[in-house]
């Protein structure tokens, strides 16, 4: 029987009525399908190389909402897992993550939350350079804090050494207890990491980590001389500004010849750290935290702070137990340490309530 549309003018179309069938609630089981491991991504395509070694290019299945997938993620595959040229695979599941390096967005008010940056890392290698861009310990400490949130281990690697001195550094962050390494970028008149690489490849073998640092650091260069057939484009610092220029614009994964990936990222101009809590810092240093169990509520814990109780510990005076003079110069240099990180969490905080 013709359906009644009120006009007999054949131009009208009538659209279907929709289904009275409900929708199903029983999901895919992917479970089975093939896993694999994000290891690039650039405008909406995924690099996954498989469990076999085949390496495969993937876009994301409709399922997935936009930014649910990022670097590093174990990731469930259908489709074309050939690997061959002009094929495309689906991702169409991600697997849980042990670990997920993120930093705030407060440094930009009209993108307020958080960016995960990479997951399942476990080790973060802050880029520093001692000249040309100059060092800026405020990045370092954010992202110290950063990495500790996430439960990843620091290493901090100082490159062009030839243009600058590390003794200040080095003297800043040794009571951190973490690895420092120090590099230098003169070699027949080519930017290539020379003194320290040795040692760098040696604590990044066996291990998912992730290149952190500003523009023009170096980190691309390091990425060339860890994985010679990288072939990362290196640029150059701005002589006015002072500032590198974005040669990386993707994030992308490289496999060592030693054993284990390296990943480099686009070089950033803040980490923020709205998403840390001060407890996250404590943590880094037990004896610290113990000693602010003394103090009253709602301490900041600036120095000279009269409710503080961390000068009580770092000379040793009651509630606390006497120490000797190397022992006070040691809490002092850890008391330092710990307070500049929290005045980055502060800070990070304050920028992001100024944002709302």
């Amino acid at each position: 029987m013709r359906r009644d549309t009120g006009t007999d003018d054949p131009r009208v179309k009538v659209r279907a009525g929709k289904s009275k069938r409900p929708r199903t609630k029983i999901r895919p089981d992917w479970s089975t399908s093939p896993l694999g491991h994000v290891i690039a991504i650039d405008r909406g395509r995924y690099r996954v190389r498989m469990e076999d070694a085949t390496t495969l290019n993937a876009v994301r299945a409709k399922e997935l909402k936009r930014g649910s997938v990022i670097m590093g993620d174990r990731v469930r595959v259908t489709g074309d897992v050939s690997g061959r040229v002009d094929t495309l695979a689906r991702i169409v599941a991600v697997e849980e993550r042990t670990s997920i390096l993120r930093r705030s967005l407060e440094d930009a008010p009209d993108q307020r939350g958080e960016k995960a940056i990479v997951a399942n890392a476990d080790t973060m290698c802050i880029v520093v350079a001692l000249a040309d861009p100059p060092p800026r310990t405020g990045m370092i400490d954010r992202c110290l804090v950063a990495a500790y949130e996430a439960g990843m281990t620091p290493i901090l690697c100082l490159t062009k050494s030839d243009l600058g001195v590390p003794s200040e550094l080095l003297a800043t962050y040794t009571p951190f207890g973490f690895r420092i390494i120090v590099t230098q970028a003169l070699e027949g008149g080519k930017a290539t990491p020379t003194e320290g690489l040795g040692a760098l490849k040696g604590e990044l073998a066996g291990h998912f980590s992730v290149l952190v640092g500003h523009s023009g650091v170096g980190k691309s260069t390091l990425i060339n001389a860890l994985v010679p057939d990288a072939h990362r484009s290196v640029g150059h610092v701005n002589e006015v500004t002072g500032r590198g220029r974005h040669t990386s614009t993707s994030s992308e994964a490289f496999e060592l010849p030693e054993g284990g990936w390296i990943m480099d990222t686009p070089g950033v101009r803040s980490f923020g750290l709205g998403h840390v809590d001060e407890e996250d810092v404590l943590g880094v240093f037990p004896e610290v935290a113990e000693a602010t169990s003394w103090c009253l509520p709602l301490c900041s814990h600036a120095e000279g702070e009269p409710s503080c109780a961390i000068d009580a510990w770092v000379r040793g005076e009651a509630p606390f137990e006497a120490v000797c003079h190397e022992d006070s110069a040691r809490r002092n240099a850890m008391a330092l340490s710990a307070r500049r990180l929290l005045d980055a969490v502060n800070a990070a905080k304050q920028a992001s309530r100024d944002a709302r």
